[in-house]
């Protein structure tokens, strides 16, 4: 039998079972701080940096607004973010973190270093690790899937 269909030896499908197992260890910290993963990522963009547009975030995370919206919904009932019409361009929203979402920064501070410490891998091997994914990434997002 041919190797090329061999579950074990997919790329894909270590990338999908990792992501799994990272959703999986992520999901009880999140829990405490009344987030999704997603809705984390949503945070982190605005941690960065605030106050960002609809689609600046969307650019960063590869989110379409339709996907993006009810998160952002959602973080605004929670009372983490809020949305508002540009005043310079009324199609434009922007997101901006409120006091709350600002101070659950430092509560998810420890998580992405717990993450590191829980893969057993050093500094040096996650980041070369991240570098290659992300070429990956970059070059499926430009290959021709036909």
């Amino acid at each position: 039998m041919s190797k090329d269909l061999l579950l074990d030896e997919q790329l894909c499908f270590a990338v999908y079972s990792a992501t799994h197992a990272f959703t999986r260890y992520y999901k009880p910290k999140l829990d405490r701080l009344g987030l999704t993963y997603p809705q984390y990522l949503v945070m982190m963009v605005l941690w960065e940096e605030e106050p960002q547009t609809v689609g600046s975030i969307g650019e960063r995370l590869m989110l379409d607004s339709s996907t993006l919206t009810p998160l952002l919904k959602r973080l605004e009932t929670a009372g983490y973010v809020s949305r508002n019409r540009s005043s310079r361009d009324e199609r434009v929203v922007e997101v901006t973190l409120t006091p709350l979402g600002r101070s659950l920064r430092e509560d998810a501070c420890p998580i992405p270093a717990a993450a590191r410490s829980a893969t057993g891998a050093n500094s040096a091997e996650l980041a070369e690790l991240r570098s290659q994914l992300m070429t990956i990434r970059d070059a499926l997002n430009i290959a021709d899937p036909a």
